[in-house]
C-alpha cells in the first residue's frame, strides 16, 4: 500500500531525512517513532504531498507522490497533531465543508457524515460549534474529517496528545476498529500505545531509519541474550535460594543467575545465557537436584527499551532549529 524507496528532504545544509526506504501492507496499523527532530513529520508530509522530496521515491496505493499528488490525496486522510478545524463552524457543517472538498456527491456525503460521527462517537455534538468542543471532541472531529471519504490510507499524527486517560483509550480502541479497513501509519511518542495498538514499528533517528520490524522481533532483538525468568519450588522442606543460584550457574551457557524474589518457600531467578537452547538443560538441572520447576518464561523488554537502544540519548538528535520553521 506504501511504498518509500531512498526519500530524502533537504533544507540547504540540513538534512531533514536521509534516505530512508520502508515499506507498509495494506490494512496494517504502523508505528512510526523517532525522537523529536528525527524527521517523521517531515516524512509524514512527504506522504500526504504538503512537501515534495529532494529525492527518492514514495508511491500510495500505487501512486507516486510527486508525480501524482492529486490522486495521493484522494486516497489519504491526515490528521495532523494540531486537528484543521475552524471554531466559529459547526461540527456537521465542517465535516460537510470537507467531504465538498474530498469530491464528494450531497448524496454520499450525508451518509458519510453520519456514518463518520457515530463511528467517531461525535453524534451529540453534531450541531455545536467546534470553537466549544473539548479537546478530546476535537480530536474526535479531526479523526472524522480524516476518514470522511474513505481513504485507503490514515496518517494520524500525534492522535492522543493532550487527551485524558479516559479519551486515550476510546480514541486507541476506535483507531484499532479502523484496522483492516485502512492501512495506518500512527506516529506517537506514547510508546505503550504503539505496543498494544500496532503491528509493525519503524523508527528513524537523525533522519536515517533504524530499525523496521514487528514489535515482538524488536523486542526479541533487543534482548541479545536469551534471558528468562524462572520460579523454583522446594518439593519437600525449605529451599536455600543461594543453592539453587549455584546450581544453575553451572548449566552451560549461562552467563548470569539473579535472585529476583523470594516468597515462602519459592524463588524467582533471572537467568541470562549465550544461547537460546539452554532451556531444556535448565529444566533439568532443577528437576534432578530435586525441586519443583513452577515456571520459565522469556523476560519481557519493553518497547520504551527498544526505542532507547536503537536511537541512543534523545537529547543528541539534530536540534530542530537546525530547519526552516515548523519542520520536524
Amino acid at each position: 500500500m506504501i511504498t518509500v524507496t531512498d526519500l530524502t528532504k533537504r533544507y540547504a545544509r540540513h538534512t531533514a531525512v536521509d534516505h530512508i526506504s520502508f515499506d507498509v501492507h495494506k490494512g496494517q496499523i504502523v508505528g512510526f517513532l523517532g525522537p523529536n527532530g528525527a524527521g517523521k513529520t517531515t516524512t509524514m508530509r512527504m506522504l500526504t504531498c504538503f512537501l515534495p522530496p529532494t529525492s527518492g521515491t514514495a508511491t500510495v496505493a500505487g501512486f507516486d507522490v510527486l508525480e501524482q499528488s492529486f490522486e495521493v490525496k484522494k486516497r489519504i486522510g491526515y490528521l495532523p497533531e494540531m486537528p484543521p478545524l475552524y471554531p466559529e463552524m459547526r461540527t456537521a457543517e465542517y465535516l460537510q465543508f470537507v467531504g465538498s472538498l474530498k469530491g464528494l456527491s450531497k448524496t454520499e456525503l450525508a451518509k458519510r457524515i453520519d456514518y463518520v460521527c457515530e463511528r467517531c462517537a461525535i453524534l451529540d455534538v453534531k450541531g455545536k460549534l467546534l470553537g466549544k468542543l473539548s479537546k478530546g471532541y476535537r480530536q474526535r472531529v479531526g479523526l472524522a474529517q480524516a476518514i470522511i471519504h474513505n481513504p485507503d490510507v490514515l496518517i494520524l499524527d500525534e492522535p492522543t496528545s493532550g487527551l485524558d486517560p479516559k479519551q486515550i483509550n476510546e480514541t486507541r480502541e476506535l483507531i484499532k476498529s479502523l484496522a483492516g479497513d485502512h492501512t495506518i501509519i500512527l506516529s506517537t511518542h506514547i510508546l505503550p500505545e504503539v505496543e498494544q495498538t500496532c503491528e509493525q514499528v519503524i523508527i528513524i533517528n537523525k533522519a536515517k531509519l533504524v530499525a523496521t520490524d514487528s514489535v515482538s522481533n524488536l523486542q526479541n532483538r533487543a534482548r541479545g541474550a536469551e534471558s528468562l525468568l524462572v520460579e523454583v519450588d522446594a518439593l519437600n522442606g525449605l529451599l536455600d535460594p543461594t543453592k539453587v543460584q549455584s546450581r544453575l550457574e553451572l548449566v552451560s551457557g549461562v552467563n548470569r543467575v539473579v535472585l529476583k524474589n523470594k516468597r515462602d518457600n519459592r524463588s524467582v531467578f533471572e537467568v541470562e545465557s549465550r544461547k537460546e537452547l539452554v532451556r531444556g538443560d535448565l529444566a533439568r538441572a532443577i528437576v534432578e537436584a530435586g525441586w519443583d520447576l513452577n515456571e520459565m518464561r522469556p523476560t519481557a523488554v519493553s518497547l520504551e527499551e527498544v526505542f532507547l537502544q536503537l536511537t541512543g540519548d534523545a537529547a543528541a538528535a539534530p536540534a530542530e532549529e537546525a530547519a526552516p520553521a515548523g519542520v520536524k
